[in-house]
């Protein structure tokens, strides 16, 4: 009896540990999904390099991304979600010889109205709008932006792959903005919570003319949803190298780091 209680219990704490580690899963899942149903607070650090100057020295840029993630239910079928990202940014030597500057860089705000089921193919998509809103700081281009914003996606088995875009237009101001972004990403989310990705968030300057419109940076990076104490956490860490960048822009390696807070319901 004494062997089959142990059994027993054995037993449970192991379906335990199976519905905690499933639960894992399911979250790290839906980090991969920018319009999951989920509240959650991603901070991601960048690190640049190689970025030019007016006389040709080198300057390097950390940019700490605070990205809050809220889902709002508009009824039984609709879902919109908010995602804001704003930036502070360091700089060191931009321009040449100003030493080591701190600024926050103009906030992009998205709303995606979003179905609650995914097709009957399994895509789950989400559209809205986009706005670009002046920080009014060194780096501001003072001007404000908006438009159009979506994002296409499946999820089957472990993978997860789609793309978001979006293009913003200037409105006003003495800077003239027509920017496109691409971002294609690719996670493959294994049975321990661990996350791969890779990705890209490839801009397109209209207004610039020729190769100083494009910025094209792959990332890899690897990921994990764990707990500390009550509070589910995800950390992560990676690389990034610019295939393509403008002559103002980083050149080469830089590095990426994620800590977001996560509060499913």
């Amino acid at each position: 009896m004494k062997i089959l209680k142990t059994s027993i219990l054995a037993t449970l704490l192991a379906f335990t540990q199976l519905s905690a580690d499933t639960s894992q899963k399911e979250l790290a899942k839906k980090l991969a999904n920018p319009v999951a149903s989920l509240v959650s607070l991603p901070m991601q650090l960048n690190y640049d390099r190689g970025i030019k100057t007016a006389n040709g020295d080198d300057g390097n840029r950390w940019t700490l991304n605070i990205q809050p993630v809220i889902p709002f239910s508009l009824n039984d079928e609709w879902n919109l979600i908010s995602r804001t990202i704003l930036p502070l940014v360091r700089t060191d030597n931009i321009p040449s010889g100003s030493g080591v500057n701190y600024n926050v860089g103009d906030i992009v705000q998205s709303l995606f109205f979003s179905p609650k089921a995914p097709t009957e193919s399994g895509w789950i998509w989400g559209a809205g709008p986009a706005l670009l809103i002046p920080s009014s700081s060194d780096i501001s281009a003072d001007t404000w932006g908006a438009g159009p914003t979506a994002v296409a996606l499946k999820q089957e088995g472990p993978y997860t792959y789609g793309a978001l875009v979006n293009h913003i237009w200037s409105m006003g101001g003495d800077v003239d903005i027509s920017t496109t972004l691409v971002q294609p990403f690719f996670t493959y989310t294994s049975h321990t919570a661990t996350s791969f990705s890779l990705a890209s968030e490839t801009t397109y300057n209209w207004e610039a003319s020729g190769s100083q419109a494009w910025s094209v940076p792959l990332f890899f990076m690897m990921s994990q949803v764990d707990k500390i104490g009550d509070q589910t956490i995800s950390y992560g860490a990676g690389f990034k190298y610019y295939l393509k960048s403008p002559d103002s822009g980083p050149d080469g390696w830089g590095v990426r780091f994620v800590f977001t807070l996560l509060f499913p319901k």
